[in-house]
């Protein structure tokens, strides 16, 4: 069995479930802040934002980090060392993970604020910030894709 392949396959997967989070849970503020008033309309977004946040987006980025970690441990261990690390488009990819990673923060954070019906922000704010994910994964992709700057 390739190891390296399974890991990047389940690796790539899970990019693919939490991205699909990250941009879909500003748009359930989107409705949820626009419908404030009428609470069973509230009700059914705070239900579907709970779900999304915790038994989608929360498991994909741990799969994430699980996988992408399985990956670097591979190969280091079986294939170049530890040449890569400091790489250029790595670097590039590990800043795009933690940033990726702290917008996930933010948002569990200002999820839990609407939960308790504490104000997060506009519906235009949330139009606007639901770009960052995937302006840093095209950075990401492009950077390792193409591998920039790499001798």
């Amino acid at each position: 069995m390739n190891w390296y392949d399974l890991f990047r396959g389940l690796h790539i997967l899970a990019v693919i479930a939490w991205m699909a989070g990250l941009l879909y849970l500003p748009r359930l503020f989107i409705y949820h802040i626009k419908n404030a008033e009428v609470t069973a309309v509230t009700d059914v977004f705070k239900v579907m934002e709970r779900n999304l946040l915790r038994l989608i987006m929360n498991p994909a980025m741990i799969a994430v980090w699980l996988f992408g970690t399985c990956l670097i441990v591979y190969h280091v261990r079986f294939m170049e060392g530890w040449k890569f690390f400091w790489e250029p488009w790595f670097v590039v990819k590990e800043l795009g993970i933690v940033g990726i990673t702290v917008y996930h923060h933010f948002l569990a954070v200002r999820f839990k604020k609407l939960q308790r019906g504490e104000p997060i922000g506009t519906e235009s704010f949330w139009r606007k910030i639901n770009e960052v994910p995937f302006v840093l994964a095209i950075i990401m992709v492009l950077a390792v894709t193409l591998q920039f700057w790499q001798n």
